[in-house]
Formats: structure tokens, C-alpha cells, sequence
């Protein structure tokens, strides 16, 4: 069964290669065009390349941009709705209607990062397994210096 990001990448990949194909059509005009006008010497017979060639040329350029831009947003609303569910995932609910969310961290442990700005449980999925993490420094809480982890959400009692 097709996973709802794997749908939404089917959906967008059509987008980004119809913006590719219109930028390379609109570039490949635009050069006809060029090439047309500049061999002719009177305006008269330079109009029929400007209005056949360049001007739905640079239209198609214009599309293509348009294209691509919609299809990265896209794209990228695609990766934060995946990273979304995967930082704010439930387990299945014991009673209809009711999710049960279970705690992120539930470690007494304190670790911080060298030179970070939040202190984290042990089993926090920020510091879990980085060999860099080190146990909080009691000084540190106390000034104020580190603020608690929004995902683990540490109690100063836990230390």
C-alpha cells in the first residue's frame, strides 16, 4: 500500500519535469528567435520571429519558473508534513476517540550538548546516542544559561 508521501511525490515529480520541459522549449524559442531576427535586416521581416518565437518563448519561460517554484514548495510541504509525523507520532488508542500520547524522554538523566542552548533527558531523540552529549552542569541551570528541551520537556528535579 503506497505510503501518503509516496503519493505526494507522484503527484509533485510531473509538476518539476513539465517546468523543466517548458524552460528548456521557451529557451530553445527564445535562441530561434534570436537566430531569425538577427538575419533579417528590415523590422518588417524581423515581427514574424518576435511574435512566433520569442514572445511564446519567454512565455513558456515564465510558465516554467512558475512551474518548478509550486513544485518545490511542494515538494518541501511534502518533507515537513513527513518530519511532522514522524516527531509527533501516537501510539494506536486503547479506548475509540481517545489517543493515548506517550512521553517523548522519561530519563532522570540530565546530557547537554558543548555549546548548546537546551539541556535534554538521556533517552531525548535530540541527544540520544551523540558521543558529544555530556551530564548537565549544575552551574549552568542555575544561571539560567541552558533552557529545558521543548521535546523532552526536562524537570530541573530530575537531576
Amino acid at each position: 500500500m503506497p505510503t501518503a508521501r509516496s503519493v505526494r511525490l507522484r503527484a509533485v515529480r510531473p509538476v518539476l519535469w513539465t517546468g523543466w520541459a517548458a524552460l528548456t522549449a521557451g529557451a530553445a524559442l527564445c535562441v530561434l528567435g534570436w537566430y531569425g531576427v538577427s538575419g533579417e535586416r528590415f523590422a518588417e521581416r524581423q515581427l514574424p520571429y518576435l511574435a512566433s518565437c520569442t514572445v511564446p518563448g519567454a512565455a513558456l519561460i515564465v510558465a516554467g519558473a512558475v512551474l518548478l517554484t509550486h513544485g518545490r514548495s511542494a515538494l518541501a510541504a511534502a518533507r515537513v508534513e513527513e518530519l511532522y509525523g514522524l516527531l509527533v507520532a501516537t501510539e494506536p488508542a486503547e479506548a475509540p476517540g481517545e489517543p493515548v500520547i506517550a512521553p517523548v524522554a522519561v530519563s532522570g538523566r540530565l546530557l547537554m550538548v558543548p555549546d548548546g542552548t537546551l539541556w535534554h533527558r538521556a533517552d531525548c531523540p535530540l541527544v540520544a546516542g551523540k558521543p558529544e552529549a555530556v551530564p548537565v552542569d549544575g552551574r549552568l541551570l542555575a544561571t539560567g544559561e541552558l533552557d529545558p528541551c521543548p521535546i523532552c520537556e526536562p524537570d530541573s528535579a530530575d537531576d
